[in-house]
């Protein structure tokens, strides 16, 4: 066999684009079957409409309809009333991958990478030819028109029939965008568009959401509150949870002149009192120094300062969660379960020394589960940033924390009961397990707070589960006990002369005596959790200020 030089082999060495890459690559970005395909073009639109609407301040108001073309080939549009695209962005926000207003931010988002809408742009392209049809409202009198498809080459949008329009109403504002996508299809399953529209309702109350399928069938989605979730503001990484190579990065580009004021600028919950602490745990590294000039050996001892210190929990007001009393309308509004508790832990921190929060509902009885053959399963709905997640869930922290719970030990069968869990992980950054974003990475600072969430909403519905066995208890010995209660109020009036029915009077007033929960409705208020305080059980920590 010939053996080649190095000269020869490298002949073939090649730079390709990032779009060239995911061309070949189209599953990375969720484009695999094609049910899954379909919803994932949904996905990056919703996602996108939703962030913008909230970012200008407006209740989201979206509509998304499906037509077939042919077999295997949908037209896909979505339309918002969001504040549009200024022309002059339009080709990077929807046709270059890695681009956009997220990726360098250190702010909470549903998209983080620059790659949702531009990957749809490229899917359409790559399966039917087609480029995607824009129009855009600015809400100042004007709007335009054009298509826009990607140079895969070189990674760059190219905008064709672009059309100024001319708007009567001026304070019109939204875009609308429309694809045609092979390799799709439209399905009614647990991980169809209908399916992820409605738990996409059901985490985003305030959003109003049509869905016009292939059929013309119109859903629609009436937002449950009002209120437009405050907007998510830009924060800083909180020390815990930062590795050796986390702490050189942001040590290697500060503009600080001291190692001392680089940690109080750069990380939060960092005052110059927890610096002097620091100082006493790491003696070998000078806290006057250039941070850009940190070794590895230093950075290495200052983690290790920074994890035998007591930190305050990052502030809550960076992360917007769902929040307890919109999950509860939510759920009520769109399951309208017999029982529901519904949880939200404090924030907490993962590598990096980002924040997260976890919010957990478990709802009982009513629309809760799923129904089978055989009668009701439970099932579980993943979000991330309010997003649902349906697919790889084998990958997931919140299948593998869910996984890992005793559910017999709160009186829940999830294999047989109609019983829905939710679970919502925010944070400024979600580490998804791939480019996808259907499945969170299974760190174990979040598999520990999901079931710590979960459990505790569990106990709040294993109290109602246990009242109502007793009060099923106590109507089944009432009315056993009650089926004599004639005969014996007959018999004691012919033997005492007093009247019939105030013997059998006195009798019922007794016998509920013995067996109060006897008469009660069996179905508590609807919703709602009750706030006694259990102790906690093994496991279960009792959330203080501190992480």
């Amino acid at each position: 066999m010939e053996t080649l030089q190095a000269d020869e082999i490298f002949k073939e060495f090649k730079e390709h684009s990032i779009s060239e890459f995911f061309k070949k690559n189209r599953q990375m970005l969720g484009y695999s079957s094609p049910v899954r395909s379909l919803v994932t073009v949904v996905h990056e639109y919703v996602t996108n409409s939703l962030d913008a609407c909230e970012e200008a301040g407006i209740l989201p108001e979206i509509a998304i309809k499906i037509s077939k073309i042919s077999e295997g080939v949908y037209s896909v549009s979505v339309e918002d009333n969001g504040p549009g695209i200024p022309k002059t962005f339009i080709g990077k926000a929807l046709a270059t991958i890695l681009a956009g207003t997220k990726f360098h931010r250190y702010m909470q988002q549903r998209g983080q990478q620059g790659i949702g809408a531009a990957g749809c742009t490229l899917f359409s392209q790559i399966t039917t030819g087609k480029p995607v049809y824009v129009k855009s409202y600015t809400g100042k009198g004007k709007a335009y028109s054009c298509e826009i498809s990607i140079d895969t080459m070189h990674n760059k949008p190219v905008v064709g029939n672009f059309t100024e329009i001319e708007v009567k109403d001026g304070a019109r504002h939204g875009l609308y965008i429309e694809g045609k996508f092979g390799d799709v299809k439209y399905e009614n399953s647990d991980h169809g568009v209908y399916e992820y529209l409605k738990r996409t309702a059901l985490s985003n109350p305030h959003a109003q959401i049509k869905l016009t399928d292939p059929e013309g069938k119109e859903t629609v989605f009436l937002r449950s509150v009002d209120t437009i979730p405050e907007r998510p503001k830009p924060t800083k990484p909180h020390p815990l949870g930062l590795s050796t190579n986390d702490l050189l990065d942001f040590a290697h580009v500060s503009q600080s002149r001291k190692i001392s004021s680089f940690l109080v600028e750069t990380f939060v919950r960092t005052t110059q009192n927890k610096v002097n602490e620091l100082k006493e745990l790491a003696k070998n590294v000078d806290f006057d120094k250039d941070p850009r000039t940190l070794t590895w050996n230093e950075a290495e001892e200052l983690v290790k300062a920074i994890r035998s210190t007591s930190w305050i929990a990052p502030d809550a007001s960076y992360i917007i969660a769902i929040g307890k009393e919109q999950i509860e309308k939510a759920l009520k509004n769109i399951l309208a379960p017999d029982f529901m508790s519904v949880v939200k832990r404090k924030p907490q921190v993962f590598r990096g020394g980002i924040p997260f929060i976890v919010e957990a509902a478990v709802a009982f009885g009513g629309g809760a589960g799923k129904k089978t053959s055989e009668g009701y399963e439970g099932n579980v709905m993943r979000f991330a940033n309010r997003v649902p997640l349906l697919f790889d869930s084998g990958s997931c922290a919140i299948t593998e924390a869910v996984k890992e719970l005793d559910w017999k030990r709160y009186k829940i069968d999830i294999e047989t009961q109609p019983v829905s869990i939710l679970i919502n992980v925010s944070s400024i950054y979600i580490p998804y397990s791939g480019v996808g974003k259907e499945a969170i990475a299974q760190e174990d600072e979040i598999i520990n707070e999901i079931k710590l969430g979960v459990m505790e909403a569990a106990r709040g519905v294993q109290r109602y589960i246990s009242e109502r066995v007793s009060a099923n208890i106590d109507r089944n010995k009432y009315k056993t006990i009650m089926r004599y209660a004639d005969q014996l109020a007959k018999d004691l009036s012919s033997l005492t002369n007093i009247d019939e029915a105030k013997i059998r009077g006195n009798l019922e007033k007794l016998v509920a005596k013995h067996y109060p929960k006897a008469n009660e409705d069996g179905d508590e208020e609807q919703g709602h959790k009750t706030d006694k305080q259990d102790k906690p059980e093994e496991g279960v920590d009792e959330q203080g200020d501190n992480v």
